[in-house]
């Protein structure tokens, strides 16, 4: 469970959408109070997620070739071909940096306020990927101490490139306006190889984990 959770925490926190998004929630007028709404959001995603996933399993994981047990396994094998699938559309369909225009909603983020950013950490969290942390989550067992630091390490993973652009702006707000502008432009260049590589990869490796539990 550990090293599933890890991997699914890593692909949550290099989604390119949620990065574009944060860095311009930061760099919009009072980007900090944003930001902060912004990871709250993300974070309590996670957890109601993780929060529901133990209430229905007691924290106690299910025995192997259960029911349920299976069930976990064969959402994290549809996440793994869905993933692998949209990496594949992705791929066919990458275009050049010049071709791409910036969507409306990413025009928009500087006038949100703390509500609307919070709003945009729910609509792009990569919900694949969390159904995929939640079928993990069934393995927990939380009379484990620890199970209790995996948990809490996945959450800070998922959150983490946000945590770390977060506290970077509040630290030192000239450097950061710069290395994040530059950071978003490489982003917004590179958006579509980055998805379709993180979903391959990630795909890939949990269609892999699935099927050598199921057979």
């Amino acid at each position: 469970m550990v090293l599933e959770l890890m991997v699914i925490g890593l692909g949550i926190t290099l989604e390119p959408l949620p990065l574009i998004a944060f860095v311009l929630l930061l760099s919009a007028e009072q980007g900090v109070r944003k930001g902060l709404a912004f990871i709250l959001a993300w974070l309590t995603c996670l957890v109601v997620v993780i929060a529901a996933v133990l209430l229905m399993t007691g924290g106690q994981p299910p025995a192997r070739n259960s029911a349920s047990s299976t069930a976990a396994l064969v959402v994290k094998l549809a996440v793994g071909i869905g993933l692998i699938a949209y990496g594949e559309h992705k791929r066919r369909r990458v275009k050049a940096p010049h071709e791409r225009k910036t969507p409306k909603w990413q025009r928009h983020l500087d006038q949100s306020n703390s509500w609307s950013a919070a709003g945009v950490a729910v609509l792009l969290q990569p919900w694949g990927l969390v159904a995929a942390g939640a079928a993990a989550v069934v393995q927990a067992n939380l009379s484990d101490d620890a199970t209790w630091f995996a948990l809490f390490a996945f959450c800070v993973l998922a959150a983490s490139s946000q945590l770390a652009m977060e506290l970077y702006t509040v630290f030192a707000p000239s450097a950061a306006e710069v290395r994040l502008e530059q950071l978003r432009r490489w982003i917004v260049d590179h958006q579509e190889p980055a998805i379709v590589v993180l979903s391959l990869l990630v795909g890939f490796w949990l269609v892999g984990e699935s099927l050598s539990q199921l057979v």
